[in-house]
């Protein structure tokens, strides 16, 4: 099908994003859907959303001269849109639309394998349909004309879908709290054998997948793509030591990739495969450090964690990727700047670079002595306070009339940096 991309830059809403990165990953979005031919793309900036048409007259009619003259069936528009805003911009065009929520459900649907990866999106498609139930009827109130029916389907038409989408989202909210479960007994069998979750996250195309591949000799789906892994990805592992004895057996995980505005149904129904990285023993944060928007990516990873609950005690290492497609300078100034750093580590995954001192930070995470130790930090000392609690060492903390009183659980190299500081 032959498909344009818009990215309304709006400025009434500024974004952290640059408006030209964001139509580059919209059409990275579209092309990630097969048989889907983007034919054009255009950032159309507005002084504010129009809330019948959502652009101008004048530039709703100059687009739909376009995309006539492109032969368009379907447009993409990177941004919420109305259930009223796709009914007139449908009519206006002649053509199908999709927002950005409605072309993530349908990658989602396109790719997702497994029995539980199935259930939530369609467990998600029905939340987001329940919502546009208003345009899908009066879709259907067009065709209906030809056959003789006095006005449209009426409210009670309308009602009687949204109870059926209700039945339909209990059905499948049952059966997945069967899977879920299953899952939940898996995890119950794996803390027996108490071997540490190690769970892979990051922006989606960071190259999660071909670093879980590098790790761990598996062959998983590892494409330049947006969403090329959908369903969580297991394997066991042995970790390489330096003392010649055998290494520590971890499981790695896998996950789905993060996106910037991601979906709200979507979190919810996908929260069940993200249970391994709230379970997770250490969190690495795979980062295309190439990118031009790589910072805003990471900060759009951080919000999602966040927003999913994940507990900030959590070990977390940072991974630079992709550092095969750095030139020159800048290539040795970030591997400069990681090794400055004990949270960051600057690899490819594409060529094996870096990664064997990533497994030895993984090892030294796993191996270092923890010692627990109480603590009276004055109210005077913010700058500590807050560094204790962004390295996830508090356990338990109270306030006295010296300062906070915190119980600490941390290794002899977080102390000597304590001290530092």
């Amino acid at each position: 099908m032959r498909a344009f991309v818009l990215h309304p830059d709006i400025k009434s809403s500024p974004s952290r994003r640059l408006p030209e990165h964001g139509l580059a990953e919209a059409v990275s979005l579209a092309s990630a859907l097969p048989a889907m031919d983007v034919v054009g793309a255009e950032v159309v900036r507005l002084q504010r959303l129009h809330p019948g048409m959502l652009f101008g007259s004048g530039k709703v009619e100059d687009l739909a001269a376009r995309f006539k003259e492109l032969d368009v069936g379907l447009v993409l528009v990177d941004g919420p849109v109305s259930p009223v805003q796709q009914r007139n911009l449908e009519k206006e065009w002649g053509v199908k639309l999709l927002d950005r929520t409605g072309l993530i459900l349908e990658i989602f649907a396109d790719r997702a394998r497994t029995r539980e990866g199935v259930l939530q999106v369609e467990l998600a498609a029905l939340s987001f349909q329940r919502t546009r139930l208003v345009r899908a009827w009066t879709h259907l109130e067009r065709q209906r004309g030809g056959f003789g029916f006095v006005g449209g389907p009426g409210e009670t038409q309308i009602e009687a879908d949204r109870r059926a989408i209700d039945d339909q989202v209990i059905r499948l909210k049952r059966q997945l709290a069967k899977v879920v479960k299953t899952r939940e007994l898996h995890r119950a069998a794996r803390k027996k054998v108490p071997f540490p979750i190690v769970a892979l996250v990051g922006y989606t195309n960071a190259g999660k997948s071909t670093l879980f591949n590098r790790i761990t000799g598996a062959e998983v789906l590892a494409k330049d793509m947006l969403f090329a892994t959908l369903d969580p990805t297991m394997r066991a592992m042995v970790l390489p030591t330096t003392t010649g004895g055998t290494g520590r057996k971890i499981i790695l995980s896998d996950t789905v990739g993060f996106i910037s505005d991601l979906p709200t149904q979507l979190v919810a129904a996908f929260r069940a495969t993200l249970e391994e990285v709230l379970s997770a023993d250490l969190i690495l944060h795979v980062r295309d450090i190439a990118h031009p928007e790589s910072a805003e990516q990471s900060a759009d990873v951080m919000d999602i964690l966040t927003s999913l609950g994940v507990n900030k005690a959590t070990p977390m290492l940072e991974i630079w990727n992709k550092l095969d497609l750095v030139d020159g300078s800048a290539r040795e100034a970030l591997a400069s700047q990681a090794a400055q750093r004990d949270d960051v580590l600057a690899v490819s995954a594409l060529t094996g670079e870096g990664v064997d001192a990533l497994l030895d930070r993984v090892s030294l995470v796993f191996d270092e002595e923890k010692t627990e130790r109480t603590l009276t930090v004055p109210f005077s000392d913010g700058k500590r306070h807050a560094w204790l609690h962004a390295q996830g060492v508090v356990e338990d903390e109270a306030q006295t009339d010296d300062g906070w009183q915190l119980a600490l659980r941390w290794t002899a190299r977080q102390e000597k940096q304590y001290r530092d500081l």
